[in-house]
């Protein structure tokens, strides 16, 4: 037997090129029967949602495509009557402003962890870590108690600084890790320049971060969106979102599908339609921020 044998690759069987050849076909077939079945769900919701009360309530909703005369917007109608819509825009103004922030303060403070030396940086880092194992169910007491003495129990405001409180830690945590795997070049170029930190951080970090700052927005997005415990806690009735007024709507006609329905879909929707435009920068992202 020779040297170069012995050092070369091992020979491959049959069944292991053959699994190459087909292995890609194979594994995306999968992944497309697994986004199908994953969807399935969505359009029965919203197949029940367009369909007559009666209907519903006597046949599967996979029935109704042999009989399109049971589609009607009825229920949307019946929905927006019960004053959904400014449920509607209560979870708008609640999400987006808590997102935004979140992403705001949380790039500014995994900046100065990543390339700023500062006094207690690396103990304050392990703090903001800790806090990711923090239950909110434990500060929702100690927080109604301080909303009530500031005066912004039940107000817009207040559930939005307790996301934004509790989005922090992981937020920081996700995009430090992404912005310590910045080239250090590229920033001491800039600081031979001339440029200060914040210009630094504004033209060159963050830019850079796009596919972090994505993946960040849509969990938080989702995560407040979604959101029905602290609206429950925090938001009274004129100010709930859409969580809260379906939760209200079950606990007063129960099984009244024609209005849980649509409004299930029209807040599964956004978050849906969000996820699909940015899965890109999404999938990138998790993996920068998961092996820095």
């Amino acid at each position: 037997m020779t040297t170069s044998t012995i050092a070369g690759a091992p020979r491959r069987g049959v069944l292991s090129r053959v699994t190459d050849r087909i292995g890609g076909g194979v594994i995306q077939a999968l992944m497309v029967l697994i986004g199908v079945f994953w969807l399935v769900p969505t359009l029965g919701l919203f197949v029940v949602s367009i369909r007559e009360e009666a209907a519903n309530n006597s046949t599967g909703w996979w029935t109704a495509f042999t009989k399109p005369a049971e589609f009607t917007l009825k229920s949307y109608g019946d929905l927006l009557a019960t004053g959904f819509t400014s449920s509607f825009w209560n979870t708008v103004a609640i999400t987006v402003p808590a997102t935004i922030l979140v992403i705001g303060i949380a790039a500014m403070a995994a900046y100065a962890f990543a390339w700023m030396d500062f006094p207690g940086r690396d103990p304050l880092f392990l703090v903001v870590v800790g806090l990711l194992v923090v239950p909110i169910q434990i500060a929702l007491i100690p927080i109604a108690k301080l909303y009530g003495a500031l005066g912004i129990f039940g107000s817009i405001a207040g559930v939005v600084l307790f996301h934004v409180a509790f989005g922090l830690p992981f937020a920081i945590f996700l995009l430090r890790n992404f912005f310590v795997g910045i080239p250090a070049s590229l920033l001491e170029a800039a600081r031979m320049d001339g440029a200060s930190e914040w210009r630094i951080f504004s033209t060159v970090v963050f830019p850079l971060a796009k596919p972090a700052i994505a993946s960040l927005g849509i969990f938080q997005f989702l995560w407040v969106w979604n959101d029905l415990l602290v609206a429950l806690v925090f938001a009274d009735s004129d100010n709930q979102p859409m969580t809260k007024a379906l939760q209200s709507q079950m606990r007063q006609f129960g099984t009244n599908i024609d209005i849980l329905a649509p409004g299930a879909f029209l807040s599964l929707i956004i978050p849906l339609v969000l996820f699909f435009a940015f899965q890109r920068y999404f999938v990138q992202g998790m993996m920068a921020g998961s092996v820095k």
